[in-house]
C-alpha cells in the first residue's frame, strides 16, 4: 500500500497566514520530499455549502481564490493532485454508506462539531449537512485511501471519528477501509495561530487575518495593531511573553537568518524574547521586526499569485484535470466499498450464477 495524503480547505475566502503556517508550507515541503506516492489536495466546496447553503455564489466565488493561494505558496499540479470535492462524486454515496455506522448522539459528543456549532451560533437549528460534515469529511480521507492527513489540533476529533468510522466499516464488511494517521505541524506555534486580536483561532469570519494576498501596507497596518501585553505600557515595563500575538507569530514565522538582515543587534529570538521579558523593549519595535519578517515571506507568494491571476482560464484547467483524477481514484474506492457491502450486484457473476440455479431448481 503506498503512503498517501489527504488534506484540503473550505472555500469560503482567500486563505490566511494560520493556513500557510498550519498546512500550506508543510503541504509544499512533502511535495518536494517526495516522501508520499500521491499527494490529494481538496477544495471543500461540498462542505463549505453546509452552512452557506444560502449563498453558493460565495462558495464559487472563492475556489478561484483558494486555487490561487495553492499554486502561490508553492504547490505544483505535476507533483499534487488538486481537485474541486463536488466534482469527485463518489464522496456522496460514500457519505451515504457511512451514515449507517455512525449514531447522533456520537456526532453531538465532537468536540469540534460542537464548537463550530456555537461559532455559527446553530445551537437552535443545525443543518443536517452541517452536523454530518464529519462523516462526509471520512468519505474524502477514505476515498483517496490516504495514509496520512495533516490537521491542525483543532481537527483531532475529526479525524479520530474517520478511524472509528474506518474501524466499524472493517469489522462489519471485511477490511477494505484504510485508517489514516494525523500529522501535527512540528512548531507548537503553527498548531493554532491566534488572531491579531489576540483571540484564539484566526478566522476569516472573525476578520482578525492577514491574508496570503495582501499588499505591504495592509500586512504593515495589521502588524502594528496587533494584540500585546495589555500590561506592557511603557518601554521599561517588564513584558509578557504569554498571549502575545506578536511573540507568537515571530515563533511561528522567524528564522535566525531574519535577525541577521532586520536585527542584528539581537543574536536571536530568545535573546529578544529574554530583553522584552527584563523591560526596556517597545512593543513597536519587535512590531516593526515581525513586518519585516512577514514581508520577506509572503512577497513571494504574493508576487507568484500575480502570474497565475493573469491566467485564469488555465487554473480552472488545472482544476478540471485533478478533479479528474481524483474521480478515478475514488471510484476505484466506492466499487471496493459496494464489493464489501455486498450491494455491487450487476458486477457479482457469482450471484448472478447462484439466482440463476437457484430459480432453475424451483
Amino acid at each position: 500500500m503506498g503512503k498517501i495524503i489527504l488534506t484540503g480547505d473550505r472555500p469560503t475566502g482567500r486563505l490566511h497566514v494560520g493556513h500557510y503556517v498550519g498546512s500550506l508550507k508543510r503541504r509544499v515541503e512533502l511535495q518536494n520530499a517526495g516522501g508520499f506516492d500521491e499527494m490529494f489536495i481538496m477544495i471543500a466546496d461540498a462542505q463549505a455549502l453546509t452552512d452557506n447553503a444560502d449563498n453558493p455564489e460565495k462558495v464559487r466565488q472563492n475556489i478561484i481564490e483558494v486555487a490561487l493561494d495553492y499554486l502561490a505558496c508553492g504547490l505544483d499540479p505535476e507533483k499534487v493532485t488538486l481537485f474541486i470535492q463536488s466534482q469527485v462524486p463518489q464522496l456522496c454515496e460514500l457519505s451515504f454508506y457511512y451514515m449507517n455506522l455512525v449514531t447522533v448522539s456520537r456526532l453531538q459528543r465532537n468536540p469540534t462539531v460542537k464548537a463550530e456549532i456555537q461559532m455559527r451560533n446553530f445551537e437552535a437549528s443545525i443543518p443536517v449537512g452541517f452536523f454530518t460534515y464529519p462523516i462526509s469529511q471520512a468519505a474524502d480521507i477514505t476515498a483517496f485511501r490516504a495514509t496520512t492527513v495533516p490537521v491542525g489540533e483543532d481537527q483531532l476529533p475529526m479525524l479520530e471519528q474517520t478511524k472509528e468510522i474506518v474501524r466499524k466499516f472493517n469489522s462489519v464488511y471485511g477490511d477494505t477501509l484504510v485508517e489514516p494517521e494525523a500529522q501535527l505541524p512540528g512548531n507548537a506555534a503553527c498548531l493554532r495561530l491566534p488572531g491579531i486580536d489576540g483571540k484564539a483561532k484566526m478566522s476569516k469570519s472573525l476578520g482578525n487575518c492577514i491574508y496570503l494576498s495582501e499588499e505591504p501596507d495592509e500586512i504593515q497596518k495589521k502588524v502594528f495593531s496587533m494584540f500585546t501585553d495589555p500590561t506592557h505600557i511603557r518601554v521599561d515595563d517588564p513584558g509578557k511573553l504569554e498571549g502575545n500575538t506578536v511573540f507568537t507569530y515571530l515563533d511561528a514565522f522567524c528564522r535566525q537568518e531574519h535577525f541577521a538582515e532586520f536585527l542584528p543587534e539581537y543574536a536571536g529570538l530568545d535573546e529578544l524574547k529574554a530583553h522584552y521579558q527584563r523591560g526596556g523593549l517597545g512593543d513597536m519595535k519587535v512590531k516593526r521586526f515581525l513586518n519585516n519578517v512577514l514581508q520577506a515571506e509572503l512577497e513571494p507568494v504574493r508576487a507568484r499569485r500575480k502570474e497565475y491571476q493573469k491566467d485564469i482560464p488555465y487554473v480552472y484547467e488545472i482544476l478540471k484535470k485533478g478533479s479528474e483524477k481524483a474521480e478515478r481514484a475514488a471510484a476505484g474506492t466506492l466499487a471496493d466499498v459496494k464489493a464489501a457491502m455486498r450491494i455491487n450486484y450487476f458486477d457479482d457473476a457469482e450471484l448472478i450464477q447462484s439466482q440463476v440455479e437457484r430459480f432453475r431448481e424451483e
